[in-house]
């Protein structure tokens, strides 16, 4: 699990399924089985609440999206002051647009988003070695794909972004299978990685890896 604190009052958690399932559930109860979800749901945030310090107290905003290797939940706080409920966020956090109609209990908005449809548009790979990018390059066939690569804590990150138009699920998922081979789906977001890593290729990655490296 990976776990990001906004600002005083909002935690965002990215939790792929392996996670879920690690930790006893299957992805079919996080999304259709409300105890179990609850369940999961409380488990996270002890788990936050030990590592970030944010207590659950009063009201929560909370903001589940699906992806195609998990789920990412934001939950922020609300204040009560004077019998009014603020969410006590700052200007950077106006992206973040809260509806007050979202109080709710976790699993019941987990249950209200699991019939929306996950759009397959990315994927972040991880790789130990630089040198694991060679072999691939000359294996993977032309997809349409822009690609981006990172380094960040002594490993290197690709960011692959998929042509909606040229490539349905089952391409996507060849192209998976192949650079899992040499690397792993990682749950990094590219945020951090344009925050906290270093851009190595701005796009074209392996095309560019083959050139330069290979034989």
């Amino acid at each position: 699990m990976e776990i990001e604190r906004i600002n005083e009052n909002t935690v965002k958690f990215y939790l792929s399924y392996i996670d879920i399932e690690e930790r006893g559930f299957t992805r079919e109860e996080v999304w259709y089985n409300r105890d179990k979800s609850e369940e999961l749901f409380w488990e996270m945030m002890d788990e936050i609440n030990d590592e970030t310090e944010f207590e659950v107290e009063g009201p929560l905003w909370i903001q589940v999206h699906a992806m195609n290797n998990g789920i990412e939940v934001t939950v922020t706080r609300a204040q009560v002051e004077n019998n009014d409920v603020g969410f006590g966020m700052d200007e950077s956090d106006k992206h973040f647009d809260p509806d007050p109609s979202l109080f709710t209990n976790p699993e019941q908005l987990m249950n209200e988003l699991s019939d929306e449809p996950v759009v397959w548009t990315s994927d972040m790979f991880v790789f130990d070695e630089f040198e694991n990018l060679i072999p691939l390059a000359k294996k993977v066939p032309a997809y349409a794909v822009q690609s981006s690569l990172y380094s960040y804590e002594n490993k290197f990150y690709m960011h692959v972004n998929y042509d909606e138009s040229k490539m349905d699920d089952d391409a996507k998922l060849d192209y998976c299978s192949i650079v899992s081979e040499y690397g792993s789906l990682s749950q990094v977001t590219i945020h951090r990685l344009e925050e906290y890593g270093k851009v190595i290729m701005e796009s074209d990655v392996l095309k560019t890896v083959d050139k330069y490296f290979g034989e």
